[in-house]
């Protein structure tokens, strides 16, 4: 039986295997920094409780039961002996009291979108597919304040309240990712990390940039938001993988 149709007793089960294969696929792609980075599942229908990873804990390592659940009204949960990260806290608990819509959020340092937020003009120009997915569809973040604690992190939920922008270069900082569910987010995740690392290399040629017509990269990015089970497929996919590997992750 595959290691994924387990049911241990524990709420939001398959919420948190999911999750965990995320994170285990984020560290094999090198899309993580050391211990810094950091998921979060929404859990209710408010999006207020949420699913989030231990205190510095490498994504390498990280199994579905290991999980924390957090109420983002509920400012105790910094108290304890297995706190959360207090950066991961402000960030992901001010995007999940303001912003309902983002039922998961991935932060991450990623070396190409990092880059692309290190830029003084951050924009992604569609020129390529992948880079056109996020036409008109992210937002910059160019008052990076220090690490995310509380009032950080309530600054930048504040930039995602559009629902259609639903990824946030941070500027000198890294980005945040948004989604559905955790497949929607990390297929987004990962779409954007390709596209920034096309378009840094694309820089790097010193070449003329072949762009998009705006008429065009906004009809290809509506399609590939149609495109059926994109984000499912991915991750049932990576999920197959992991437990033809016996992996852990849903322990």
């Amino acid at each position: 039986m595959p290691v994924t149709e387990l049911r241990p007793n524990m709420d939001h089960w398959q919420e948190r295997v999911d999750l965990a294969a995320a994170f285990r696929w984020t560290a094999r792609l090198n899309l993580h920094e050391a211990v810094s980075n950091h998921f979060s599942l929404a859990v209710n229908e408010e999006g207020t409780r949420f699913l989030m990873n231990r205190n510095q804990v490498h994504f390498s390592r990280i199994k579905a039961s290991e999980l924390l659940e957090l109420d983002a009204n509920d400012p105790d949960a910094l108290t304890g002996p297995d706190a959360p990260d207090p950066t991961a806290w402000g960030l992901h608990g001010g995007i999940h009291r303001h912003c309902p819509h983002a039922r998961c959020a991935m932060h991450v340092h990623s070396i190409h979108a990092t880059v692309l937020a290190s830029l003084a003009d951050s924009r992604l120009p569609p020129i390529d597919q992948n880079c056109a997915t996020f036409f008109n569809r992210y937002v910059i973040d160019d008052s990076y304040g220090g690490l995310a604690f509380e009032e950080e992190g309530e600054r930048c939920a504040a930039l995602l309240t559009d629902p259609k922008k639903k990824v946030l270069i941070m500027g000198n900082h890294g980005v945040m990712v948004i989604g559905d569910s955790v497949a929607d987010t990390f297929n987004r995740l990962y779409f954007f990390e390709r596209a920034a690392e096309t378009y840094i290399r694309a820089l790097q040629t010193g070449r003329e940039l072949r762009v998009l017509p705006d008429e065009i990269a906004e009809k290809t990015a509506r399609e590939l938001e149609d495109y059926p089970e994109q984000g499912e497929r991915h991750l049932a996919e990576l999920k197959a993988i992991l437990d033809h590997e016996k992996s852990d992750y849903a322990s």
